[in-house]
């Protein structure tokens, strides 16, 4: 006898925001980053929008804590994708996907390495709204702190390009 996870209602996710930065390349830190997490604006609230993040990690087999999974062995075959034209970043996930504008230097370091650090965070971050600036300290506070960081699913993504 098998048995079949029920599915997740994505609508409890809310709205998913997507935010790209680096390190500091000065401490020889330009690892380039990317950021998913719930606005936790959801029907069913914030509760609601991180159990939805969690069960939808589950699903798609990403584990929370502290693996970091390796998604540049088998990127067509990787149930996450970044998709990198201009500074636009296209992140995609099964059912669903998410854009943001990438800086330069962000750019940059995904050029040169050809990957990015992925964490989608399980912890509603509804400060972080689409189209208003996070400053470095906000943005330290939040993916910096452990209980985010133990809470998120950890991958190392290709960053591929349209072909031309």
């Amino acid at each position: 006898m098998t048995s079949t996870q029920a599915e997740i209602d994505r609508s409890q996710l809310g709205t998913l925001s997507v935010l790209a930065w680096i390190g500091d390349p000065s401490e020889a830190h330009d690892i380039p980053y990317l950021l998913a997490y719930t606005l936790g604006d959801g029907p069913g609230g914030r509760e609601a929008g991180e159990a939805a993040a969690r069960g939808l990690l589950e699903e798609i087999g990403l584990p929370i804590g502290d693996v970091v999974m390796d998604g540049t062995r088998n990127p067509a075959g990787f149930p996450v994708q970044i998709l990198l034209e201009g500074n636009q970043i296209a992140l995609t996930l099964p059912g669903m996907n998410a854009q943001c504008t990438a800086p330069d230097e962000w750019v940059a370091a995904a050029d040169e390495s050809g990957q990015a650090y992925f964490l989608f965070a399980t912890r509603a971050w509804p400060e972080a709204v689409p189209g208003r600036p996070v400053d470095a300290k906000t943005l330290q506070a939040f993916a910096g702190d452990e209980e985010v960081l133990t809470g998120s699913a950890h991958c190392v993504l290709s960053v591929r390009r349209l072909q031309k």
